[in-house]
């Protein structure tokens, strides 16, 4: 947590001099004003809330502690000034979980200005206004720290961008890692929560190795950028949110992601005598989940299903089922998340960041050939994941170039991208099980050679890969995309659409909408769902087409009949087979004491007050109640800052 100390002085109120005990809150003295838990929540605010709303919050709370006196008679601070604050704080406090202070309750605690009340910002407004006035007029910017994060300060991050734009933006978790930890995701569209008719939806997953930190703090950079640049009116970002559904996983394994920051930090130790061991130690220390499984080597092996098959006219290579002999062996709770997560949106593309090269790489990852480690191994969509793969390579400032000095330089001949399997082969990687189990298309972004790089290159590191990130957001918008109805004019559901010469399909959506990726082109597309007709198009995509083409198709009601084949081949009712045996139904069960009471997980914070020695201030909790006794006048941790320097006391 980074602190700044700063004393907030009774002498920012420059027209009053004198304080007054027993002041707003009942404090008799200076010392059991000290000693409350008001006290300590404005010493510790800044860091809690990473700077956001501060010195505001320390000075109208102080206020409240030291209100001023004039003649004997204590002045109450101006009502308008707490509800602006509320107004504008009040989702800095919703991030991390906390409820918004008593004391700072607008209608108890505070005055009308009929009624003689003062500002406790004045002053800061107007030295404000001062330092503004000698500034030469800029475009304003966006601000970013870029330090690492913890887990703690990466939910509080994305809970507080999402609450400050909630208008196109929302975070919701799609479980938890196997120590509890949340798997949370931040969305951003101009209607956060709800798939909209044909738009796209895309997804940008980072840590999926805990020691692969990069990913990670490019994506929270990320999600800070989009929300503040589309504030700014940054026309192409809000082109990308006003069209496109992005969600942001940028922790996969946060477990893993605690083992490996605190290997670092130990190797940072001058005390250590074995420097070399630590770091080589942070090559793969926190790479695996808390179980110790490779979350990359842990989904199911849906490859060695199509290789099997592929030579069958018949078989249907899209949407092929999770086999039940999978559930029989270790799946990670991470693991099944995501798989959970994959299945409930109609995702088009995707890319996973990594670290330890820089290259893109693209599926199969797994060999055609089980004794050849390193094989070309194409989809029948290779051409289109070529061309991911080089959206972001040549967007990225080093990774297609042809420097063979350089990290990456190995791959300087195929400039930047490689086929996962003619790199190295491995079976059970979420690429391969995006492809052949839905319709999205993944890759996997090698983003540098040093998995844990400084703090000083995480700039350098941003700039290097925030075109290439925006350039990958906006290439889902090409192919073709539409609708397929019935002759009523309705979506259909899990209607399948083909292009002649590539063999795997896409299915529609809920509403009937579909999106297929293909280079421009001429293409034949056939749309057709079981019950129905048959529809075929010719579809030309010129090379400046700079959107998704719209073909849609309507298909006439056929009557059903039974086909002897339909049992050989994968159908919905075996695709929607989904964990059968319940495996992981318990990692949803919520903790229950013995008195039947479900117990409150306490938030990351609360360490700040438990551990002070005072009485737990239950009234910071979303579900906690207000204080109903006089203020506990335990001794406080010398650690805190002093938020409040009382000028002077009179006690009546």
């Amino acid at each position: 947590m980074h602190r700044v100390y700063v004393n907030i002085s009774i002498r920012a109120f420059s027209h009053f001099y004198r304080t007054i005990f027993p002041n707003i809150l009942g404090h008799r003295s200076r010392f059991e004003a000290e000693s409350g838990a008001e006290y300590l929540l404005l010493s510790v605010i800044h860091g809690l809330l990473n700077g956001e709303c501060s010195p505001e919050i320390r000075l109208v709370g102080c206020s409240v502690l030291a209100s001023p006196c004039r003649d004997n008679k204590m002045i109450k601070p101006c009502r308008s000034t707490c509800e602006a604050l509320r107004k504008d704080c009040m989702h800095a406090f919703e991030a991390i979980e906390m409820a918004w202070p008593y004391f700072l309750d607008c209608d108890r605690f505070f005055a009308a200005s009929e009624e003689g009340c003062f500002d406790p910002l004045s002053g800061m407004r107007a030295r404000q206004e001062v330092a503004l006035s000698s500034l030469s007029p800029e475009e304003p910017s966006t601000i970013i720290q870029f330090i690492y994060a913890s887990n703690a300060q990466m939910y509080s991050l994305l809970k507080r961008t999402a609450a400050k734009c909630s208008h196109i933006s929302h975070v919701y978790s799609i479980g938890r890692s196997t120590e509890g930890r949340d798997l949370l995701v931040i969305e951003f569209t101009d209607n956060p929560g709800h798939h909209e008719l044909l738009e796209p939806e895309i997804k940008l997953i980072g840590n999926m190795h805990g020691n692969e930190v990069l990913g990670r703090q490019l994506l929270i950079y990320l999600a800070q950028y989009l929300c503040s640049e589309y504030t700014l009116g940054n026309q192409r970002i809000q082109s990308i949110i006003n069209n496109t559904r992005i969600h942001i996983l940028a922790s996969m394994n946060p477990d893993g992601y605690e083992v490996a920051a605190s290997e670092v930090e130990e190797s940072n130790d001058p005390e250590l005598s074995n420097q070399e061991g630590h770091l080589l130690n942070g090559w793969t220390s926190g790479r695996a989940n808390a179980q110790n499984l490779d979350l990359n080597r842990n989904f199911p092996d849906l490859t060695s299903v199509f290789y099997r098959n592929r030579r069958s006219r018949h078989y249907r290579i899209d949407h092929i089922p999770i086999p039940d002999s999978y559930w029989f062996g270790k799946v990670a709770p991470e693991t099944y998340a995501v798989m959970k997560w994959i299945r409930s949106l109609p995702f088009v593309q995707s890319a996973s960041l990594h670290g330890g090269e820089l290259v893109v790489s693209y599926p199969f990852d797994f060999s055609r050939h089980p004794n050849e480690e390193k094989m070309l191994s194409p989809t029948p969509d290779e051409q289109i994941f070529k061309q991911l793969a080089r959206t972001y390579a040549d967007a990225h400032a080093t990774m297609s170039n042809n420097d063979t000095d350089r990290c990456g330089a190995s791959f300087y001949r195929n400039r930047g991208i490689i086929n996962g399997a003619l790199w190295y082969s491995f079976a059970g990687g979420m690429s391969d099980f995006n492809y052949l189990h839905t319709n999205c298309m993944e890759i996997t972004v090698e983003l540098g050679c040093d998995k844990f790089p400084s703090e000083a290159e995480l700039y350098p590191e941003w700039k290097r890969n925030k075109e290439a990130l925006l350039s990958f957001l906006e290439s889902v918008h090409r192919g073709v995309k539409g609708v397929v109805r019935d002759t009523h004019g309705n979506g259909i559901k899990g209607a399948t659409v083909s292009v002649r010469g590539i063999r795997k399909d896409v299915t529609t959506a809920e509403d009937g909408d579909y999106w297929r990726l293909v280079n421009p082109g001429t293409h034949i597309l056939t749309a057709t769902a079981k019950g129905y007709s048959k529809v075929s198009k010719r579809v030309y995509l010129p090379h400046n087409l700079n959107k998704a083409g719209q073909v849609d198709f309507v298909l006439e009601k056929l009557p059903v009949e039974p086909d002897i084949d339909d049992h050989l081949f994968p159908t919905a009712d075996s695709w929607d087979r989904f964990d059968p045996y319940n495996q992981f139904e318990r990692h949803g069960e919520p903790v229950v004491t013995e008195e039947g009471i479900e117990r409150q997980e306490k938030p990351w914070w609360w360490n700040y007050f438990s551990q002070s020695g005072m009485s737990s201030p239950n009234w910071l909790l979303k579900n906690g109640h207000l204080p109903t006794s006089d203020c506990n006048t335990d001794v406080i941790s010398h650690l805190r800052l002093h938020p409040c320097i009382f000028k002077s006391f009179e006690i009546t």
